[in-house]
């Protein structure tokens, strides 16, 4: 990973995975989408394959995510939805030219009007409607790493994960209390 096209984090939700473009909010926060290029890179591989983005398009690729984000937040807490990310993301998900197809295998894709980013972040703003209003199994929730602190969408069966990722979150935390402990046990 380099500074300039940090790694994309996977994510099982298309909405909260967005929002994890950018990560350790409450730490040293790292941009994965810094350019138009990288924003049409994460579109692409979540099947959403623009023709080409603009700056004015990051930029509110960019709003959209934080907005995502503030209410995806909210409804994980159990606070009140932000009317400021309600009214980007409701624009944001009447905007765009896009249909759910099947593919031959029975799977679901997404046609984009006009290929463009704004049919993109509408599929992506219907997404996080779904996901916010509960339409789907699962419990929003936020990352329990202190330098995180992502919104992401639970589906376990118990609904108890403290990560967005197992694989980073998840095992920093771990490293660090094992470290804690192996610390304090030498210490005795």
């Amino acid at each position: 990973m380099s500074a300039e096209r940090p790694d994309f984090r996977p994510g099982t939700e298309l909405a909260t995975g967005f929002t994890a473009t950018l990560t350790e909010r409450a730490g040293d926060p790292v941009e994965r989408i810094p350019t138009p290029q990288r924003l049409l890179d994460w579109l692409a591989l979540h099947g959403l394959a623009a023709d080409s983005c603009t700056s004015a398009q990051l930029n509110r690729a960019r709003e959209l995510r934080e907005a995502i984000h503030a209410a995806a937040t909210a409804a994980a807490t159990g606070d009140p939805l932000p009317t400021p990310a309600l009214q980007m993301i409701n624009d944001a998900s009447v905007q765009g030219r896009s249909a759910a197809v099947l593919t031959p295998e029975g799977e679901r894709r997404w046609q984009l009007g006009a290929s463009s980013v704004e049919d993109a972040l509408s599929v992506i703003a219907a997404d996080a409607v779904d996901i916010i209003a509960g339409e789907r199994a699962g419990r929003l929730a936020l990352c329990a790493s202190p330098t995180c602190r992502a919104a992401f969408f639970d589906t376990s069966q118990s609904r108890t994960r403290k990560w967005c990722d197992m694989n980073t979150c998840g095992n920093r935390q771990k490293k660090a209390r094992f470290h804690a402990n192996h610390r304090a046990s030498r210490t005795k």
